[in-house]
C-alpha cells in the first residue's frame, strides 16, 4: 500500500493520521475474516433488507431520533409505527396506545420491567405495606436482557427451571412462583433456545384464577422480541397479545422477524394509563418540547424510517407471505435433519417461530454437537452449539434460525453440507476428543 507508515499503532492513537481510502482499505481487510452473516445461523437478527430500504437508510444516517423537533417527518414515521403494531397487537384503540421505539428488545424488556416494578411499588405505597422485596416470574430460557433488568433494577428473578420434556414456562409452574411481591410475569413468545412459544393464554387463566383464590392482581409482560413479528401472519388465531388483559405490555424487535438492519426495537403499553407520568421526560434544549421514553437518549433513525417501508412495502399479506415462506424452508431443513440416524429433533419449526433445534442420539459417542459445529464452520456456516439451562444443562444441542435472506436452495445446500460432515464423522474409528476437551469447541 502506498504512504503508509512504517508502524501504524493498534491500541493507541498513531501520531499521523492516514488517507481515508487507506484507512478504509486497512479496515476492510482486518473485516475479511469475519463469518458470512447471510451464513450465521445462529444470530436471530436481520442480514438482509431490499436495496429500497438500505438505500433509505443511507439518506437516513445522520438522523437522531431523539431530535423530534429537527426531524418531524422521522418522527411521525415512528409514531404511525408504533399505531400499526399497536392494531397487529389488538390494542382495543390503536390510535391511543402509548410506546417507543428503542434500540432493540433489551431497552425494551427494560422499560417494560420497570413499569411494572412502578406500578407495583405505587401500590404497595398506597396500601402501607412493605415494597422492597420485588420479584419477577419468568422461565429459565428467558433472555439474557431479563437477568439484566433484575440485577440493574434490583428485582428478585424467579426463574422457574425447565425440564427436557418442558422447554418453556407453563401456567402452573409460574402460578406456583407467585407472591404478594410479585411485580409480573414475564411470558416469551419465541423462545431463543428452540424457537417454541409459552402459552401466554393459559398463563393468563392460571393467574386470573389465582387472583380468584387469593386476591393477588399479577400483570404480564410479553417477551414477543421474535414472534411478535410472526405469530400474527403464520397464527394469527393465536391469543396471546392485548386481546388478553393482563397483558399491559410487549416488546419486539424491529431488526429480527420485523425484518430490519440491526438495531431497532418496539415497546407499547396497552393504553395511556398503563405508562406513568412520572416515567415520561421533556426536554427542550434541541429545540421544541420533546417527550421522551426510551433509556438511550440519542438513537439512530434510519432502522425507524426502513421498518416503516417494510409495513408499506409488505403489508399484511406480504408479511403473511415472508412468514410462511421462512416457516416452509425451516421445516424441511428439519425434516430433511430429522432423517440423519444420528441427529434427533428437540423442537420443530411447524407452528412457531422458524427455528428449531436438534440433539445427538444418545447411542453417538465418538462425536459431539460442538464438533458438529466446528465442522461447519470449515464451509462457512455459523450453527451455534449450546447446552440448555440450569435442570437441563446435560442437553447439548445445535439451533437453527431460518431468516428472510435465507432462501430454499441455500437450505439444500446447509443440508448436504451437514449430510456430508456427519457422514464424515460417523467414518471415524473412535472418538474424535475426549468429551471435556470436544465440549470446549465453538459454540454461541
Amino acid at each position: 500500500m502506498r504512504n503508509l507508515p512504517a508502524e501504524i499503532p493498534r491500541d493507541r492513537l498513531g501520531e499521523e493520521g492516514l488517507e481515508a481510502d487507506l484507512a478504509y482499505q486497512l479496515v476492510h481487510d482486518h473485516l475479511m475474516l469475519d463469518g458470512n452473516a447471510r451464513l450465521n445461523m445462529a444470530t436471530f437478527v436481520g442480514t438482509w433488507m431490499e436495496p429500497e430500504a438500505l438505500q433509505l437508510m443511507q439518506e437516513c444516517a445522520e438522523k437522531n431520533m431523539i431530535d423530534k423537533d429537527e426531524y418531524p417527518q422521522t418522527a411521525e414515521l415512528e409514531e404511525r409505527c408504533l399505531h400499526i403494531l399497536a392494531d397487529l397487537w389488538n390494542a382495543e384503540s390503536p390510535d391511543q396506545a402509548i410506546g417507543t421505539s428503542t434500540t432493540g428488545s433489551s431497552e425494551a424488556c427494560m422499560l417494560g420491567g420497570m413499569v411494572l416494578k412502578w406500578h407495583w411499588r405505587q401500590k404497595r405505597r398506597a396500601a402501607g405495606l412493605d415494597d422492597r422485596r420485588p420479584n419477577l416470574v419468568m422461565g429459565t430460557n428467558t433472555q439474557i436482557c431479563w437477568d439484566k433488568f433484575c440485577a440493574y433494577f434490583d428485582v428478585e428473578p424467579r426463574l422457574v427451571p425447565i425440564t427436557p420434556e418442558r422447554l418453556h414456562l407453563t401456567g402452573e409452574e409460574a402460578v406456583a412462583y407467585c407472591d404478594e411481591n410479585t411485580i409480573g410475569v414475564v411470558g416469551i413468545l419465541g423462545s431463543t433456545f428452540d424457537g417454541s412459544y409459552e402459552p401466554i393464554a393459559e398463563i393468563h387463566r392460571c393467574l386470573d384464577g389465582l387472583q380468584e383464590r387469593t386476591g393477588l392482581d399479577i400483570p404480564m409482560h410479553v417477551d414477543a422480541a421474535s414472534g411478535g413479528f410472526v405469530a400474527p401472519f403464520n397464527s394469527p388465531d393465536l391469543v396471546w397479545d392485548f386481546r388478553l388483559p393482563r397483558v399491559q405490555s410487549i416488546n419486539a424487535s424491529g431488526h429480527k422477524y420485523g425484518g430490519v438492519l440491526p438495531g431497532v426495537g418496539w415497546v407499547l403499553w396497552r393504553e395511556q394509563g398503563a405508562l406513568p407520568e412520572e416515567l415520561r421526560f421533556n426536554v427542550n434544549y434541541l429545540g421544541g418540547q420533546m417527550p421522551t421514553i426510551g433509556m438511550n437518549f440519542s438513537r439512530p433513525g434510519a432502522q425507524v424510517v426502513a421498518q416503516y417501508f417494510n409495513f408499506l412495502h409488505l403489508g399484511r399479506a406480504g408479511y403473511a407471505l415472508r412468514m410462511s415462506r421462512l416457516e416452509a424452508i425451516a421445516c424441511e431443513l428439519a425434516d430433511g435433519l430429522a432423517e440423519l440416524a444420528p441427529l434427533q429433533l428437540v423442537s420443530h419449526p411447524r407452528g412457531q417461530l422458524p427455528v428449531f433445534a436438534l440433539k445427538l442420539d444418545p447411542a453417538v459417542t465418538n462425536w459431539t454437537v460442538f464438533q458438529l459445529s466446528d465442522k461447519l464452520r470449515e464451509r462457512g456456516w455459523l450453527v451455534p452449539a449450546y447446552t440448555m439451562p440450569a435442570d437441563c444443562a446435560s442437553l447439548a444441542v445445535l439451533r437453527f434460525v431460518v431468516r428472510a435472506g435465507f432462501s430454499r436452495d441455500m437450505a439444500d445446500q446447509l443440508l448436504e453440507d451437514i449430510r456430508r460432515a456427519v457422514d464424515w464423522f460417523e467414518r471415524l474409528p473412535g472418538p474424535l476428543l475426549a468429551p471435556d476437551v470436544a465440549e470446549q469447541a465453538f459454540h454461541h
